[in-house]
Order: structure tokens, then sequence, then C-alpha cells
């Protein structure tokens, strides 16, 4: 692999982890309003249980590229 083709992975190994950063705040921000609107209600836990799982599969993701990366 050639260093510019070495360079062009890394850039777009980096956009894909900014990528979920985002995902992942924007998720967590739901869950927080999810919260909030809709406190003591079972409707939360079943709106809430999807996102969360999401992002428990956002974080695995990051945690793989912040590895390749050599982010930790």
């Amino acid at each position: 692999m050639s260093e510019i083709d070495s360079i062009k992975s890394e850039n777009l190994k980096l956009r894909n982890y900014i990528s979920l950063v985002s995902a992942e705040i924007e998720l967590s921000q739901r869950v927080f309003e999810i919260k909030q609107n809709f406190a003591d209600s079972p409707d939360s836990q079943r709106l809430v249980v999807p996102i969360l799982d999401r992002i428990s599969k956002i974080k695995s993701e990051k945690e793989v590229l912040a590895n390749e990366l050599k982010l930790n």
C-alpha cells in the first residue's frame, strides 16, 4: 500500500470515527429528551431501549476505530 493510500484510508477511518461520535451525542441527547418528556411512563422505556442498544453498538464501533487509529 502506498503512503497516499495509507493516508486516504486513515482519513476515511477518522471521518467514520467523527460520524460515530456525532451520532452518539445526538442519540444520547434524544434519550435525555425522551426521559424528560415521558417521565414515569412505560413508553419511555419502549422508546429508549432501542436507542441505548444503538449507542452501545456505536461505542463498540468507535472503540475498534480508536484502536486502529491509535487514539487510546
